[in-house]
């Protein structure tokens, strides 16, 4: 049970590692003008909502 915990901890840490990196590089794409806001902002509401509705499930679960 013990490694069972570990192993989702791990998961959890490996998803918020993903979810910053992401939004960084949209967040550099956007400054550097290669792709627009409006682009970025549907990307990190995406991002943002599977990560925070995942960790929702869990609590619940």
């Amino acid at each position: 049970m013990k490694e069972l915990v570990k192993n989702i901890a791990r998961l959890v840490k490996v998803k918020t590692l993903v979810t910053v990196c992401v939004l960084a590089v949209f967040a550099v794409l956007s400054l550097r003008g290669e792709i627009s806001p409006d682009n970025v902002q549907t990307v990190a509401v995406m991002v943002v909502s599977f990560y925070f509705g995942t960790q929702h499930e869990k609590k619940e679960g």
